[in-house]
């Protein structure tokens, strides 16, 4: 068991290991009211455990499953929810469930009373590691995914690893792609983080769920984004575009496959995106580009596109630019000699090269 520290201020800790949603109730004791937002299977799993921890009185709040869940209808049903029950301002609200819970239990924490308190208690390997730590919390519209929402802390981060041992095997290999991400934000020769050496021992370890492996893994991860988050909290730095390495091609791929791929699925092609990408600019030497496609693949997660028919590389490209880094054309993050960096615009020939190497092809719309 350990807590990570994420250095903002306010400062809040990350508790990861077994056994943490029981001690959900001991950090919400001074608190009038508990608003427990989650989904139907999550809550009948876990509810039970963090409601017996809490003192005060609680309630518990259901949303829809799936990416279609996060949208403005459901923070308007979550917000009238908590109207009637009473919430108030000084009462907080805890995130139970993985990413979608997460973003959008958040977003209406921060925009109820315009603003409580919120506790994430992340349930899936991706939200771990990465949704339920840093504050982003948002909603998605029909013309692209996480494009209204805030920056809103939680207070804690309550990481029950032993959550992970009931995912369904496709969700919890999605997670393993927001893993890979962090394993190559740094230069995975000589990876400062310890992750690279990790996953390339520990694969079966790791894909058979070994509780130490994934804790182990859970922490470096956790680790990694506490750092980039403290330096960078609201994104105005460029650092924590870090942390959207691969995320530019896979938000496109998630709202052109109507959310059939996971997001650590789109993640995982996005990475592979990316390193060709960065070859074809000339940014970083074939190595690097084989190891982007390298390890997702190590995890068992796919490398290039389901039916490329569905999505075509005008679609895409039309869709990458409303990304929210865009300033106006594409914006990726891309290695390169100095590390991660955000690149504008490149030549179309590069485009083409990583287009083609997660398998679409043929494009003629790429000048």
């Amino acid at each position: 068991m350990s807590v990570v520290t994420v250095g903002l201020d306010p400062a809040y800790d990350v508790a990861v290991g077994p056994g943490r949603l029981a001690e959900i109730g001991a950090f919400v004791a001074d608190r009038r009211r508990v608003a427990i937002v989650s989904q139907a299977g999550i809550a009948e799993r876990y509810g039970d455990v963090v409601r017996a921890s809490i003192t005060a009185p609680s309630e518990v709040f259901l949303m829809g499953d799936g990416e279609h869940a996060k949208s403005l209808t459901t923070i308007e049903d979550l917000c009238r929810g908590f109207a009637r029950w009473g919430l108030l301002r000084g009462d907080v609200v805890v995130a139970l469930g993985g990413g979608v819970v997460g973003d959008t239990a958040g977003f209406a924490a921060a925009s109820y009373h315009r603003g409580i308190s919120i506790v994430q208690a992340p349930t899936t390997l991706l939200a771990m590691v990465d949704a339920a730590i840093g504050g982003k919390t948002a909603v998605n519209l029909p013309e692209g995914k996480n494009l209204v929402g805030a920056f809103h802390q939680p207070i804690r981060v309550v990481a029950d690893t032993d959550t992970l041992q009931s995912l369904p095997p496709r969700e919890f290999r999605s997670g393993l792609g927001e893993v890979a991400k962090y394993a190559l934000m740094y230069d995975v020769v000589a990876d400062p983080t310890g992750l690279v050496d990790v996953l390339r021992t520990g694969t079966t370890a790791i894909l058979d769920r070994d509780p130490t492996v994934l804790g182990d893994v859970v922490e470096r991860c956790v680790r990694i984004k506490a750092e980039v988050v403290a330096a960078d909290p609201f994104e105005r730095s460029g650092l924590r575009a870090q942390l959207n390495l691969g995320h530019t091609l896979a938000h496109a791929l998630e709202i052109a496959y109507e959310h059939r791929l996971t997001h650590g699925e789109a993640v995982a092609i996005g990475l592979v995106f990316a390193g060709a990408l960065a070859g074809g600019c000339e940014r970083v030497g074939t190595d690097v580009v084989d190891r982007f496609q390298a390890i997702p693949a190590s995890l068992g997660l796919p490398t290039d596109v389901p039916d490329p028919e569905s999505a075509t590389a005008a679609g895409l490209l039309d869709l990458m630019a409303r990304d929210k880094k865009a300033s106006g054309g594409l914006t990726f993050v891309l290695p390169g000699p100095d590390g991660l960096e955000l690149v504008e615009d490149p030549p179309a020939a590069a485009l083409r090269y990583a287009f083609e190497s997660v398998g679409i092809t043929g494009e003629d719309a790429i000048t």
